[in-house]
């Protein structure tokens, strides 16, 4: 899912999450006190519709208000949500769940049909929902998808009230694992009815059926809740009555709040990762997550010059980038981050060649830069090109834009003329989207820990493809590693696929992101997985 550019909006371990010693509230000794969560998030949040959201900031909210037949625990477990049993045929194409009985927010009957039009809804092109591609095996979603077949022929149906039938076109690896993300979860049909257009654009404008419910998000404002869903199926093992989140951009500042009681938790910047080092509550948090630059090769036409892209990923001083930014971030050389999958006992990324691997060095290789920016230019007919850089209007995204911009302006001199722009989380998410940038730093982490949850979003028609990038070799490799049924073949498919990408700088990875936190270590049971932190069991000793 897509990140904000900031020190950790929410953050993902990876395959493994972390169990924190976390956050404690306010020193109070009061029973009110101790049942009251104080939290950051350093992004807006774009929308509270599953079907539309893509990012980080969105899901940690939803993961927290909503649940489907799964949730995330502890190292990543597959827990038991509103799946009490799961079925599974021979041939791995049928999935049977039985549902317990629960209810939506208001009280209402909640039951396999609020999953079936979910799916529906998602898939449907008139939502135009993002993540549609995720659903690709289950039968029939590539040509709903498409429009070539209707969203009633999707391979999911309710027998009942409280089964669930999933019919699968080919065996899915990595399905049940699907099934903990907040896309698949279900929506209730009377709540998108009723609220149309406003639907998941601000609290009131939604009902949950998670531990908590939000309120108090009016859809552009810095503060909000979640409170205890009394409604909830298992509410009696959620410890919280309220989580207050705000909205942090600027390190000092919510260190600051940190420092008085009024957060329990804080993203550190550089000089704070040093000088906190030692102190109770420092906490280091690989996020499985990779932050890398999109160019927009269909805008940009320099930026579609295979010489000017591999000349602006030399020039990147990424070890300087990440010294920055502080946390505990490390060059990237891959898009795949290290750490998140393991192929016969040896990391996924060390599969792939050296080769591909050097047009991301860590520190800048000027002179071949050189080399190639000047036969791009040779290529384009130009003696000199002008670019902007798009990012978030963090302190961290405002670093990320001043270093490249050294980078680019030390290395080329006159020959480059490049401008920057920060702007807010949200606004910065819908330039990305509609492909209105030249260069845009994003960040993406693991949906699933599998490089084909970062390797799918750079085939020709995924919609997060926003630089345009393609190559149909490429797409060919993703998609044939889906089908095979051999498992040595599919990783030789992504790994291959991946050095496509690497070696005509689709994109270029910056750095895998590592954040460090100061954490109150009050509160226990805060579990942080794949992007989303789940507060469902945490409690305030």
């Amino acid at each position: 899912m897509k990140l904000s550019k900031t020190l950790s909006v929410g953050a993902t371990v990876l395959a493994s999450a972390a169990l924190l010693a976390a956050c404690g509230s306010n020193n109070s000794s009061s029973s009110s006190a101790k049942k009251t969560l104080t939290w950051m998030d350093s992004a807006e949040i774009p929308t509270m519709d599953m079907s539309k959201a893509t990012d980080v900031t969105s899901f940690n909210q939803l993961s927290n208000t909503m649940e489907g037949l799964y949730r995330l625990g502890k190292g990543s477990k597959l827990e038991k949500g509103l799946a009490t049993s799961e079925k599974v045929s021979k041939d791995g194409k049928t999935y049977t769940f039985t549902l317990r009985k629960s209810k939506w927010s208001d009280g209402s009957e909640l039951t396999a049909k609020d999953f079936v039009y979910s799916w529906q809804r998602t898939v449907n092109p008139k939502t135009a929902s993002q993540y549609s591609y995720l659903f690709s095996g289950i039968k029939n979603a590539d040509q709903i998808v498409a429009g070539k077949k209707p969203v009633s022929s999707l391979g999911i149906k309710a027998v009942g009230k409280y089964k669930l039938v999933v019919t699968l076109e080919r065996r899915i690896a990595y399905f049940d694992k699907l099934m903990g993300f907040a896309v698949f979860f279900p929506q209730s049909e009377k709540a998108v009815n009723k609220y149309g257009s406003k639907y998941g654009t601000a609290s009131k404008y939604m009902l949950y059926n998670g531990p908590f419910k939000q309120t108090g998000w009016t859809g552009s404002n810095l503060s909000w809740k979640m409170v205890k869903n009394p409604y909830y199926w298992d509410k009696k093992n959620v410890k919280l009555d309220t989580i207050k989140w705000s909205v942090q951009k600027t390190p000092s500042t919510a260190y600051n709040l940190y420092q008085s009681n009024k957060l329990d938790a804080t993203a550190l910047d550089s000089s704070q990762t040093k000088q906190l080092k030692n102190q109770k509550g420092y906490t280091s948090l690989n996020q499985g997550a990779t932050f890398y630059l999109q160019f927009n090769v269909a805008k940009n036409k320099d930026l579609a010059n295979a010489n000017i892209r591999k000349a602006l990923s030399l020039a990147v001083n990424r070890k300087g980038l990440t010294t920055t930014l502080g946390g505990n971030s490390v060059p990237a050389n891959t898009l795949t981050p290290t750490q998140l999958t393991d192929v016969n006992g040896e990391d996924y990324t060390k599969r792939i060649s050296k080769s591909a691997e050097a047009l991301y060095p860590a520190t800048p290789d000027k002179s071949e830069a050189v080399k190639y920016f000047n036969k791009g230019l040779k290529e384009l007919g130009k003696s000199k090109i002008s670019f902007k850089i798009l990012s978030d209007d963090t302190d961290a995204g405002n670093k990320t834009t001043e270093s490249l911009q050294s980078n680019f302006e030390s290395t080329f001199g006159k020959k480059v003329s490049v401008s920057v722009q920060n702007l807010p989380f949200k606004t910065r998410l819908s330039r990305s989207t509609s492909g209105n940038f030249d260069i845009v730093v994003s960040g993406w982490s693991a949906d699933f820990a599998d490089p084909i949850s970062f390797l799918d979003l750079f085939t020709s028609t995924n919609a997060e493809n926003n630089g345009k990038w393609k190559n149909s070799q490429y797409d060919k490799l993703v998609a044939d590693s889906k089908t095979t049924a051999s498992s040595s073949k599919r990783w030789s498919d992504l790994t291959k696929a991946e050095e496509i990408l690497l070696n005509d700088v689709g994109v270029s990875p910056l750095y895998y992101d590592t954040n460090v936190w100061m954490i109150r270590p009050s509160v226990k049971n805060v579990i942080q997985n794949r992007g989303t932190w789940n507060f469902k069991t945490a409690y305030i000793k």
